[in-house]
């Protein structure tokens, strides 16, 4: 099954590093309790755990740790036997099935917190140059120290994380060597310091999920309240605009009602000029009916005259004819098939354009071929040559 990473965690320094260090809570608790019975003499522990690689990044979680049976000082020279190491291994297999040496831990009073060159050589011998984990804790200030190899050496790294979870294998080990660090089982399984802090975690993270419930709850607030002053604000500077439009609206209607007045208006000066225009053409139709009457009877009178009197008649007309000597444009006239029309009292050149035609279009052309320019100035007894 592929570990995931660990979400109850408590960063300690700043982790900036390609390299991620996780020790479970059992163990850096261990560790803590073998810096306090054994202050004097040096004391050293083997790191169990495993190690997973995601890209370019590794990650370690140490879950186990087991004790050295024996970590020898000389001055300043450390250093870890044959036999220590394979003791190790055998608990390792013994308490942590699946579980592999990764590093070691260490905490040698009475000498320089740093490391050294004796250090290195214990850990290039027990590790190659590119693996393994060294833990290094001054037993008297209880700060730790992590180096991890970089560029074939040890350098230490900026932070890890304190993960917390069951650790069933931890536990056990931790009973079952308790003669060896002098402490009870009760000290071991409920250490009250790892209660303390796992309840201290749990308040807090409690605590945040109540002040990021307040800040929503504020923000929100907050918002709202914004928003209702910006419509407030908006309202109280449009309503000018508002009361300007409406004035707009209601000159806008005046006008629409005075033009409405005016069209009606101009409407009815429309139907009186129609009305006027109208009655000459009635005039015009009923002089129209009256001449064609008059006309049946002169051509009656003539049919009677000319069969009894034909040649008085032929004299009459050579006179007439010689009295009405056509001028030049009558000849035209003739020849263009057009003819004239006597100007009576009411004329108008309207009313000679339905009598001739019995429509009002030939108004201008009667202007155009008599030259006159303005069709309201004919008289009586004019002679108009038609079209």
């Amino acid at each position: 099954m592929e570990r995931k990473i660990p979400k109850n965690v408590r960063q300690i320094g700043n982790v900036s590093d390609s390299l991620k260090i996780y020790v479970e809570d059992y163990v850096d608790t261990y560790l803590n309790q073998l810096c306090e019975k054994d202050a004097e003499d040096p004391v050293g522990a083997f790191l169990i755990g495993e190690i997973v690689k995601e890209d370019e990044l590794e990650y370690q979680y140490i879950y186990g740790a087991v004790q050295m049976n024996e970590l020898s000082k000389d001055g300043d020279d450390i250093t870890v036997s044959e036999e220590t190491w394979k003791d190790a291994c055998e608990t390792c297999k013994a308490f942590f099935d699946k579980g592999e040496i990764i590093g070691w831990f260490a905490a040698i009073p009475g000498i320089p917190f740093a490391i050294n060159s004796s250090l290195k050589r214990v850990h290039h011998g027990l590790f190659s140059k590119t693996t393994g984990i060294f833990i290094m804790k001054d037993p008297v200030c209880k700060e730790d120290m992590y180096f991890a190899p970089k560029f074939n050496d040890l350098m230490q790294t900026n932070g890890h994380y304190i993960y917390y979870e069951k650790n069933p294998s931890m536990q056990n080990y931790m009973i079952s060597s308790r003669k060896k660090i002098g402490v009870t089982p009760s000290e071991v399984v409920a250490d009250r310091a790892a209660k303390s802090f796992r309840n201290l975690v749990q308040t807090k993270m409690v605590q945040q999920e109540k002040k990021q419930i307040n800040k929503f709850a504020y923000s929100a607030g907050v918002l709202l309240a914004l928003v209702i002053l910006i419509i407030g604000v908006t309202t109280i500077n449009n309503y000018d605009r508002m009361r300007s439009v409406q004035e707009a609206m209601e000159a806008m209607s005046e006008s629409v009602a005075a033009g409405k007045d005016e069209v009606q208006a101009a409407e009815n000066e429309i139907s009186e000029e129609q009305q006027e225009l109208k009655e000459p053409e009635q005039t015009d139709k009923a002089e129209g009916t009256e001449q064609k009457q008059d006309q049946k009877e002169t051509d009656t009178e003539s049919k009677e005259k000319k069969e009894g009197k034909e040649t008085k008649d032929q004299e009459e007309n050579e006179k007439e004819k010689d009295k009405k000597a056509p001028s030049d444009k009558e000849d035209d006239a003739a020849l263009n098939g057009g003819w004239f029309y006597i100007v009576e009292e009411g004329d108008t050149l309207a009313g000679i354009s339905k009598k001739a035609y019995g429509d009002f279009k030939h108004v201008d052309a009667i202007s155009r071929i008599n030259g006159l320019e303005n069709g309201n100035l004919i008289y009586v007894g004019q002679k108009l040559l038609l079209p």
